[in-house]
């Protein structure tokens, strides 16, 4: 289903990336990147954002140094940007994962 791997860093810490599809309407694909103590408790955090159906199965898609980088530098250890293949991937800067979850509100 999603495409993910996970680095373990030498403190024992280990950052997870996912592609993902998008919760969101207009994003397609996603890919989430996120820091924690262990590969559970990263899928965890996912988990009780919403994302239910996440499961981490090999290591065919992990992150990449300049994504290890992004991950460790966000407050938060959770961000997320359009996954790679596509053109504006290239450009698009890291977003806080409260950016993708957040839901669209109606006019009043």
């Amino acid at each position: 289903m999603a495409a993910g791997g996970f680095c373990k860093l030498p403190n024992g810490t280990v950052v997870v990336a996912l592609n993902l599809p998008s919760p969101a309407d207009g994003y397609g694909c996603v890919r989430v990147l996120v820091h924690a103590q262990n590969r559970a408790r990263a899928l965890t955090r996912l988990r009780n954002l919403g994302l239910r159906a996440v499961y981490l199965r090999g290591n065919a898609a992990p992150p990449s140094p300049d994504e290890i980088t992004a991950v460790l530098h966000h407050p938060d250890g959770l961000i997320w940007r359009t996954a790679p293949g596509n053109d504006v991937a290239i450009m698009e800067l890291w977003h806080p994962i409260r950016a993708l979850l957040r839901r669209p509100t109606a006019p009043a």
